[in-house]
């Protein structure tokens, strides 16, 4: 193969990188991690405040849980997250080297020069992986452990105000519950789903979950 064939192979090479090559969209996997976090900071120190309420446990006792839990769950959120888009990562390296090693073998078309552009797109587009953020795994960590606390501090608020916690569950009920319509129908939006319908959906599912703890500790309880 001749110089000018080689040169002109090259330049389809970077031509079709730049073409078909996008930008990492982070911005919609920070909405990802937020949904994450805040779903789940929502509903788990809800549950948790709801049974405690119905084991007849003061608000202090409930306030002094649910804190604990919302620290211990934005830790383990956060660690999972950090993890998952780690390995993400570990992964595209991992195929983007083989992929590598493939082209390299046959280096009667392309020289090694060659050999990282057309691996990583056969990386992005072949294999359908996307170059990951070498930033992305502290980013998700952070987002879903602050998501976390942001939601899990909701259902806790009455308990700060209200000493009995037989009131303090009513106010955290309702707090909760908007709560839970006003972020299910945002996901739904970010999410391209129907946000009412998605709203209607995450409260049901976090109203189910308090409900079920609350009767569990009043069974326990007798």
């Amino acid at each position: 193969m001749n110089d000018n064939n080689t040169n002109n192979i090259s330049q389809k090479q970077r031509l079709l990188l730049d073409h078909h090559k996008e930008k990492h969209f982070t911005a919609g996997e920070i909405v990802r991690d937020i949904i994450i976090g805040v779903s789940d900071g929502l509903t788990v120190p809800f549950a948790l405040a709801a049974g405690l309420s119905g084991a007849n446990a003061s608000s202090s006792i409930v306030l002094t849980a649910g804190i604990a839990e919302v620290a211990a769950g934005a830790i383990s959120m956060g660690l999972g997250g950090y993890l998952a888009a780690k390995s993400e990562a570990d992964h595209y390296m991992r195929e983007l080297k083989r992929e590598q090693e493939e082209i390299v073998s046959d280096n009667s078309l392309i020289g090694i020069a060659e050999a990282a552009e057309v691996a990583e797109i056969l990386a992005e587009f072949e294999l359908g992986l996307e170059k990951p953020d070498p930033r992305r795994a502290l980013q998700s960590a952070f987002t879903i452990a602050i998501a976390y606390v942001m939601g899990g501090l909701v259902p806790l608020i009455p308990y700060m105000f209200i000493p009995r916690a037989s009131e303090a569950v009513a106010a955290s009920v309702v707090l909760t519950l908007i709560a839970l319509l006003i972020f299910g129908y945002a996901k739904g939006h970010f999410t391209g789903n129907k946000p009412f319908t998605s709203a209607l959906q995450t409260t049901l599912i976090g109203a189910i979950a308090s409900a079920a703890a609350f009767a569990m500790a009043k069974l326990v309880k007798f």
